[in-house]
């Protein structure tokens, strides 16, 4: 099968992202047990090595470009899928102290499994995102959160601020341009506790375009969120009163 790394040295030379020969080893390896597992479960439709080279993993290591991770930071993707962005980054990145959480069991078997080939120590956590952010283990005790899912960044936002510290960071990566769902998910982020603090807009190879928003948590989120998952899907968190 053809290699991801061959397309990852050569992105990431243009992106100022140095691959060593162990990390791209290491993505290959990833690549190819992605490729494997989604012959038995659905991890995802993307298996052709330039595009998984592409929109899985040079898309996942974006935000070390845009942000300062502190050295050890802690980090929490909030429903990582097949562990994107979180694990490509803990590629980049192995002093980084990653936690893995997704609602589905069969996906979190994957995960142990892909970190236990990679050689990279990353909690694995079956839950849902409103389940986890009520945990006391988990609530607002990480330094950053991340999150590439598809849902609006108003829900998004109820769904992972409460893992944040006062003074951390919410990186949503979400698609080219998403400038109205700003605008509505304003109010949702104030009342969660934190401010937008930067927007990147990034040009990828291949007319791949990612946004990067960087909430920043400046107090702490009120107790009633986030709310069940049904509560937030009726009432969306846009104005007093939810």
């Amino acid at each position: 099968m053809e290699q991801v790394s061959a397309y990852l040295k050569e992105y990431g030379a243009q992106w100022g992202v140095p691959f060593s020969q162990e990390q791209l080893d290491r993505f290959d390896t990833y690549g190819d047990l992605l490729t494997d597992w989604n012959t038995r479960m659905n991890l995802t439709a993307i298996l052709e090595p330039q595009a998984m080279a592409v929109k899985h993993f040079l898309d996942s290591v974006l935000p070390l470009q845009v942000v300062e991770f502190p050295q050890g930071a802690s980090l929490i993707d909030v429903g990582t899928g097949a562990g994107f962005p979180a694990v490509p980054m803990k590629i980049v990145r192995p002093d980084l102290q990653v936690t893995l959480l997704d609602s589905l069991n069969k996906r979190v078997t994957f995960l142990k499994a892909l970190c236990g080939e990679l050689g990279l120590p990353c909690e694995a956590i079956h839950a849902r995102a409103e389940e986890g952010g009520r945990q006391e283990r988990l609530r607002e005790r990480f330094d950053f959160a991340t999150a590439r899912a598809v849902a609006h960044l108003r829900e998004l936002s109820e769904y992972c601020l409460p893992f944040v510290k006062v003074g951390g960071a919410f990186l949503a990566l979400k698609g080219g341009d998403c400038q109205q769902e700003l605008q509505e998910a304003a109010y949702a982020i104030r009342q969660l506790g934190g401010q937008v603090e930067r927007v990147e807009h990034l040009e990828l190879p291949l007319d791949n375009r990612r946004t990067v928003v960087v909430i920043r948590k400046r107090s702490q989120t009120p107790a009633k969120y986030p709310r069940p998952s049904a509560k937030i899907a009726k009432f969306p968190l846009d104005r007093p009163g939810k």
